[in-house]
């Protein structure tokens, strides 16, 4: 049985902040960002979006009634939680009605999460041939204004619809992955913004791919010849790039000018994106295949997942016949080219603008969000999210 992806869509803010006006803010050279980190836009989450409202904005535009119907797991993917019992994929099938006989949890191992819930969704469906899994990678990446890690933010979410007979890709067994207990991000459940060991951070993420590579090639026998395109979890897109030159001398010049290419156009919505945790690494396979127009159906292509903490793992993915037909292009670029810039002075302010630790009741201007699906504020204690469909 073929089971992968059948739909695949995202979400970002209205708005961002340009990455060369922060770095003059910051007296840093542009191009250290620019071209040393490989940004260029941030985005910027208003206080009315949460990784709740992110997500369900991120499936809104992909599910039919009938996938509705047929989905009976959901498997909500962050590192930005907003409860530490009640799984944030509920909120979502209320917001969306979803079908309630359905499984639904909420999985966390930082940015390795939504591969996690990829992997689930292929047991479940081998299992039941009729079901439909979504998958929602959501997140909101704080490291604090003036940090080392500031550059590296963003916010933004992927959804995932995962079935038998998939539109876009098929997910091929086996894969390789790895697991050490590594200090080199995290975040404490006392704190809204993360820590980061910078190089040991840079370290473990190559030192991971490396190996999971290595595993995956004497698993499958796979080399780069045989990948039409590989790409990676991208916390800033510099960080992909140097991953696939550690291997890239085992190709062909071929090879290096198709896997650079290719790189260079799955690196694109991330760079004008930023770092979106669980769905990053999603985000830069929906840049490959709707900006692409060379890579055929039958394609394969090799996804490197990686996780702080650490979790990593390398698969691969088949191409399936007519897979452009089941993208969502066109609505991906009015949502970017409808985004609005904003300085960074008002940025530092959005920032800033967060709800007081305790609060129990307040109400959040979602007049100001354009956004379908919001976070409205607190009612006793309890989470308000609204819909303006519905």
């Amino acid at each position: 049985m073929k089971i992968g992806i059948d739909k695949i869509g995202f979400y970002t803010p209205h708005m961002y902040v340009d990455i060369k006006e922060l770095a003059i803010a910051r007296n840093v050279e542009p191009e250290k960002f620019t071209i040393g980190i490989g940004q260029e836009k941030m985005a910027v989450p208003p206080i009315t979006q949460d990784s709740v409202s992110l997500a369900a904005n991120a499936a809104l535009e992909i599910l039919t009634d009938e996938d509705k119907k047929t989905i009976d797991y959901v498997i909500f993917a962050t590192e930005s939680g907003i409860d530490h019992s009640k799984a944030a994929s509920i909120y979502i099938h209320e917001l969306l009605d979803l079908n309630s006989s359905a499984r639904s949890i909420e999985v966390k191992q930082a940015c390795y999460g939504a591969t996690a819930g990829i992997q689930i969704a292929k047991g479940h469906i081998a299992l039941n041939p009729e079901s439909k899994v979504l998958i929602l990678g959501s997140d909101i990446a704080r490291y604090g204004l003036h940090t080392t890690g500031e550059v590296t933010q963003g916010a933004g979410a992927v959804a995932i619809l995962v079935s038998k007979d998939p539109k876009i890709m098929t997910i091929e067994s086996p894969s390789a992955y790895q697991t050490e207990q590594v200090m080199d991000f995290w975040r404490p459940i006392y704190s809204d913004t993360a820590y980061v060991q910078g190089k040991l951070s840079v370290d473990q993420y190559l030192s991971f791919f490396q190996s999971v590579w290595k595993e995956h090639k004497e698993k499958t026998g796979f080399e780069l010849k045989d990948f039409e395109s590989i790409f990676f979890h991208l916390p800033y897109t510099k960080m992909g790039l140097k991953a696939l030159r550690t291997v890239i001398d085992e190709g062909t010049e071929a090879d290096k000018d198709r896997l650079l290419a290719n790189f260079e156009i799955s690196k694109r919505y991330n760079t004008i994106v930023g770092n979106i945790y669980t769905g990053a690494l999603y985000l830069s396979l929906i840049s490959l295949l709707e900006l692409n127009d060379t890579i055929e159906p039958g394609a394969r292509i090799g996804l490197f997942s990686y996780g702080s903490g650490a979790v990593g793992e390398f698969f691969s993915g088949i191409l399936q016949p007519n897979y452009r037909d089941a993208l969502f292009a066109d609505q991906h670029e009015k949502l970017l080219a409808d985004r609005k810039e904003i300085s960074v002075a008002k940025y530092e302010e959005v920032f800033q603008d967060t709800l007081p630790v305790g609060i129990d009741n307040i109400a959040l201007p979602i007049d100001e969000d354009p956004a379908t699906i919001c976070f409205s504020g607190i009612k006793d204690h309890m989470r308000q999210y609204v819909n303006k469909n519905k």
